[in-house]
């Protein structure tokens, strides 16, 4: 399993208030949601008005696929014009089968 995740600062000039904020950023997170099945939701600078912080992250099979579909949600937020992405901290990582692991005891939950 390959995780993608990550957090983007936002500029947002044309807002003069909290609520102006928020109407921004629940049209770059629902359409992220949308286009890309992501999970994404705000993560710093709540209190100030004109920037923001939003975290996301992604899961799949490959890290090609993942580091592209990174590279689009960023590519898609600054095409929305609505918002400037001011930086971005971005990690992919690969997280080994848990299959693999032969030291595992049956739990209540778990089939037999």
């Amino acid at each position: 399993m390959v995780i993608g995740y990550g957090i983007i600062r936002l500029r947002i000039p044309e807002s003069g208030s909290l609520k102006e904020k928020r109407s921004v950023l629940n049209k770059i997170i629902k359409r992220a949601q949308n286009e890309f099945n992501v999970s994404i939701a705000q993560v710093g600078d709540l209190d100030l008005h004109r920037f923001a912080e939003i975290g996301f992250a992604l899961t799949g099979n490959e890290s090609r696929y993942i580091s592209s579909k990174v590279d689009h949600l960023l590519t898609f937020i600054e095409h929305m014009q609505v918002a400037e992405v001011v930086s971005s901290k971005i990690e992919v990582m690969a997280v080994s089968d848990l299959s693999e692991t032969p030291d595992w005891e049956a739990g209540k939950y778990d089939e037999f």
